[in-house]
């Protein structure tokens, strides 16, 4: 029985390279679907990689001439296909390479079909509720660029925003905007301008571009933190006919990066053209409101209450008269009813004073403490006495209580 290779008894290399190429042609050829990102052109043949469209794995394929001419002819890097491959293991070499039987272009269809399942789905979530979007600030004061690097589309929005606001500033992060390095670098550019807290608006600018070369800009992750961010986020992809998925999810989508500078940045001349009007209508409703009052307080002077005011005096002086006599009138009466009815009370007072009393001949017998003497009884014989008689007062010394005379 083999016992396999062992350290007294290992396998030569040319007996592991023919095992491992009879495993491999065991597997037989397979339809896989990537993304070219590498394409050679060598002798006739065409050497290159394949690169899963959603994870990292990248194979290496030949397509031998005969192959070759079976194939579109507008295979290049950058394209998404689908290629029909047999793992093929090189003894001589010790290497791996997927040996291309047909490749193809994938199908429009097919990549429609994906990507409206994927935008259906996003909607369910309300990724492109109108509710979501932010408002752009009326004057950002530092725009986060996400472009190619010396692209057409990064002098179109510098450019325009400059002539319409000179004082604007940039913060200009490039990354790829075709090819397998589209989602990555983007999605990387747009969450670190979102952490900038001096960037007010972010603008992702692409020169156009045909529906392929747009797929980068529908992923699901770049959708998704486009959807993330605080700051506002622009679409400057630059195309009419198809809207990738990050029109939908920005915040505001513009035809062109020309576009989006004029839809970002206010113009200044228009703005000190709007400044003016504002003034010249304020001055305008100013004055009339002004005239309006002038003319309102000449009317008022012209009226009579105001022309002169001797009237006023004039109209009331006769009824100012009667009430001056009348008061005066009342008052005189009033003194005389209160003079009478003090003459009568002054003579009920005196009526009933005991002045009048004493005058008539009687006197009043008082203690020596003043208190008036009321029975004989308290003036018992010796007590001294003083008698108060109608002018002046007398002592006098009690003989003690006597009858009285009937």
């Amino acid at each position: 029985m083999d016992q396999g290779p062992s350290v007294d008894s290992p396998w030569p290399v040319g007996l592991l390279a023919a095992k491992i190429q009879g495993y491999i042609d065991r597997l037989g050829s397979v339809w896989v679907e990537g993304e070219i990102t590498s394409w050679g052109l060598s002798g006739g043949n065409v050497y290159g990689k394949l690169k899963d469209v959603t994870g990292d794995a990248t194979v290496s394929f030949t397509v031998w001439s005969s192959v070759r001419a079976r194939t579109p002819a507008d295979l290049k890097q950058g394209d998404r296909v689908v290629a029909l491959v047999k793992p093929n293991y090189w003894v001589k070499g010790g290497t791996l390479t997927m040996q291309v039987i047909d490749m193809r272009h994938v199908g429009l269809g097919d990549l429609l079909e994906r990507l409206e399942r994927l935008r259906a789905q996003l909607g369910r979530e309300g990724l492109f509720e109108q509710s979501r979007k932010r408002p752009l600030p009326f004057l950002p004061h530092c725009i986060g660029l996400i472009t190619g690097k010396d692209s057409d589309a990064e002098k179109d929005v510098l450019r325009n925003a400059q002539l319409r606001w000179p004082a604007v500033r940039f913060r200009v992060l490039h990354a790829a905007v075709q090819g397998n390095r589209v989602v990555d670098e983007v999605t990387a550019a747009v969450r670190e301008l979102d952490r900038d807290p001096e960037v007010d608006v972010i603008v992702i600018a692409r020169g156009g571009g045909d529906f392929q070369n747009l797929l980068g800009f529908s992923d699901e992750g770049l959708v998704r933190a486009v959807s993330a961010c605080a700051t506002p986020v622009v679409s400057a992809i630059g195309h009419e006919a198809d809207r990738p998925l990050l029109d939908e999810v920005a915040d505001l989508r513009a035809s062109t990066p020309t576009d989006a500078a004029k839809r970002v940045v206010p113009d200044v001349t228009e703005e000190l053209a709007r400044v003016r009007q504002a003034r010249a209508r304020l001055g305008t409703r100013l004055s009339t409101f002004l005239r309006t009052e002038v003319d309102r307080i000449e009317q008022l002077r012209t009226r009579p209450v105001l022309a002169t005011s001797a009237w006023i005096v004039d109209s009331r002086a006769e009824e100012l008269g009667r009430y001056i006599a009348r008061g005066a009138e009342l008052v005189t009466r009033g003194l005389d009813e209160a003079a009478i009815g003090t003459k009568e009370l002054s003579a009920q007072l005196r009526a009933l004073s005991p002045q009048r009393t004493l005058d008539r001949g009687y006197a009043i017998a008082q203690l020596h403490d003043g208190s008036v003497l009321r029975a004989a009884a308290d003036a018992p014989r010796g007590t001294a006495l003083a008698l108060r008689l109608a002018s002046g007062t007398i002592g006098a010394v009690s003989d003690g209580p006597t009858a009285t005379p009937r």
